[in-house]
């Protein structure tokens, strides 16, 4: 016995070494060959993973680099993918004196055609933005999964209630059918938080699809689906913050992975002090690097090896899910010299993509800093196409509901679309009446379905890329104060035995019907107007409840009169001779109807106009 002791003890150390040295973690577990993108820096997590020497033979990839950090269960490898590399699988093998320790099979995939040349959404689409958990519940088996905490709790409004991907896929006839070519889910990576989960910003592992949604095969199928129905899918992409349960939050890859890490403090919300030439530099700190909540560590892009890390993963779901663009998350919040950065290198690699970042300010200049082709005196360069337009999103709101006078009501809408001066390219933004941190548009307008029908007509027809939110064709309500929760209510008919059914039109009233008969004909529309997709604008100061404009192109126009008015009105059409010259009809877009060319128009009571000039 006592000579099998030591045979024993070595027996037991050799096989503790070999699993000394166990990958967890292995990011991006592909990549693509004929990339631009072909410099890819891998993120290697293993037990005692820096000990080890990595090693690949395989005919054009070579390391190019190794660099470990102070947490010595993380390095990360760069490769060289050489252009004429052929697609295959090989291993990625960690030595020690040697001796393989760990092997990972990488792989190395061929590219679709025409990836690189993929069309990014435009002006000539409607966007159709869903929050996936509240849209549809086509597979009620994925409900509650294993390993994930949160359990579904269609009682609670801040709990989940079982919309996936099954329900959205379901549904791309009726998405197709009502005119809507995009459509932008809110986050479906895994947010495996305890609770609060539904809403998706809280990822817990940026390179895989929720469980409680479906796979991440099924994400690429429906994004496959929908763009068989003329559909594309925008993504959104998170790049400040994680979820408090994300698997690094239990063992951080370096000591500055994160903004105030190990003692967080808390973003104020200073937007402006990125381009303030006053701001306190405590202030500016404390907006980009604080956290937005204890359940949302913020990252520090400052770190290379987490800059390489964000910019690799959209990169890597554009490529495998086949996207037609990128939402990107409370934008200004995180670091500018990555942001530019991240935004190039997708520009880069495809060059007709579209990016949309949010920056919630009712400030023109702070959301034109943001777009590229503006020169800022900063020195900023950004690389991103297009912002959210959050200051005709917040006077939109609010005009149609107060008393016109001199400064107040639809001049106000005019004057803020005068500030179009600040932005680099104005026809690129994206134009909303709501979205899924916003209450409800038919409620703020005090449910009166006129005024809505004015709000989607501007939203429609107004220079940018119009977005609508889930639900509003069939006029969902929330509180006018923000309720999360209420805003972002279950998708009538999304649930078996729904009383009520969007899809279908069971139960709906008779104004939730005329609504979405209205949104149909309205989006129908538009999706064949290449005046609307890429025509001029002219606009006209508003007078006596009615706001005008035109949007021309060549030979054609189309003229929209916004009236509030409670009564009929009858206004001149004396200041659009330009347009009216040699034109014996308009036709009435939403009636259908034919109108001759006069000195003046009647305009029903509240009732606004889309009318092409013939």
């Amino acid at each position: 016995m006592m000579r099998l002791l030591p045979l024993l003890l070595l027996l037991c150390s050799l096989t503790a070494f070999a699993q000394s040295h166990t990958i967890h973690h292995l990011e991006p577990a592909n990549w693509w060959v004929g990339m631009k993108y072909h410099q890819v820096e891998l993120m290697v997590h293993g037990d005692n993973i820096s000990a080890t020497q990595p090693h690949i033979d395989y005919p054009g990839v070579k390391i190019l680099s190794v660099v470990k950090t102070d947490n010595p269960n993380y390095v990360f490898v760069t490769i060289d993918i050489a252009a004429n590399t052929k697609p295959g699988k090989f291993p990625i093998e960690f030595q020690l004196n040697g001796e393989t320790q760990s092997r990972f099979e990488y792989a190395l995939l061929a590219r679709e055609k025409q990836s690189a040349q993929r069309q990014g959404f435009s002006a000539k689409d409607a966007i159709y933005l869903i929050t996936p958990d509240r849209f549809a519940n086509g597979n009620p088996a994925n409900d509650a999964m294993p390993g994930l905490t949160e359990q579904p709790n269609r009682d609670y409004k801040g709990g989940r209630h079982g919309g996936d991907i099954a329900g959205m896929t379901q549904h791309l006839d009726y998405i197709a059918s009502m005119g809507f070519t995009q459509i932008w889910p809110n986050p479906l990576t895994e947010n495996n938080q305890p609770k609060y989960s539904y809403h998706g910003y809280a990822a817990t592992n940026l390179y895989l699809i929720d469980a409680r949604y479906g796979t991440n095969e099924d994400f690429k199928r429906f994004v496959q689906k929908a763009k068989q129905k003329g559909i594309g899918v925008i993504q959104d992409i998170v790049l400040n913050h994680i979820g408090s349960e994300h698997w690094w939050m239990k063992d951080l890859p370096a000591s500055d992975w994160l903004n105030f890490q190990g003692a967080p403090e808390f973003t104020n919300h200073r937007r402006t002090t990125v381009q303030d030439p006053y701001a306190d530099p405590r202030d500016k700190e404390l907006f980009v690097n604080g956290w937005f909540v204890n359940s949302m560590p913020d990252l520090n892009q400052r770190n290379p090896q987490m800059a390489n890390y964000l910019i690799q993963n959209s990169l890597w779901w554009i490529e495998y899910a086949g996207l037609s663009g990128v939402r990107e998350d409370t934008y200004g919040y995180a670091d500018e010299k990555f942001l530019s950065r991240w935004a190039k290198a997708i520009m880069d690699e495809y060059p007709q993509f579209n990016i949309v970042g949010e920056e919630w300010s009712t400030n023109p200049a702070v959301v034109a800093h943001w777009q590229r082709g503006k020169e800022n005196k900063s020195g900023h360069v950004s690389h991103m196409p297009s912002v959210m337009d959050f200051p005709i999103h917040e006077t939109l709101r609010h005009v149609l509901v107060e008393e016109e006078s001199w400064d107040k009501g639809l001049v106000r809408l005019y004057e803020m679309l005068a500030n179009d001066f600040v932005y680099a390219d104005p026809f690129n933004l994206v134009v909303f009446p709501e979205n899924h941190d916003t209450s409800r548009i038919y409620s703020v307008l005090n449910e009166d379905v006129d005024l809505f029908k004015t709000a989607m007509i501007y939203s429609a027809t107004m220079r940018g890329i119009p977005q609508f939110y889930y639900g509003s064709e069939v006029l969902l309500t929330s509180p006018k104060e923000r309720d999360d929760g209420a805003v972002r209510a279950d998708m009538p008919g999304g649930w078996k035995g729904d009383s009520k059914n969007a899809f279908t039109g069971k139960g709906l009233t008779s104004k939730e019907k005329e609504a979405q008969q209205f949104m149909k004909t309205l989006l129908t529309w538009r999706k064949k107007s290449e005046v609307i997709h890429r025509g001029h604008l002219r606009h006209y100061a508003p007078e006596n409840g009615v706001y005008v404009y035109v949007r021309y192109l060549n030979n054609k126009a189309v003229m929209v009169l916004l009236n509030k008015n409670k009564q009929d009105t009858t206004h001149s059409l004396a200041a659009y001779k330009e347009f009216l010259n040699g034109k014996k009809t308009m036709r009435d877009v939403l009636a259908n109807k034919k109108i001759a060319v006069s000195d003046s128009l009647v305009l029903p009571a509240k009732t606004s106009l889309v009318l092409e000039l013939q």
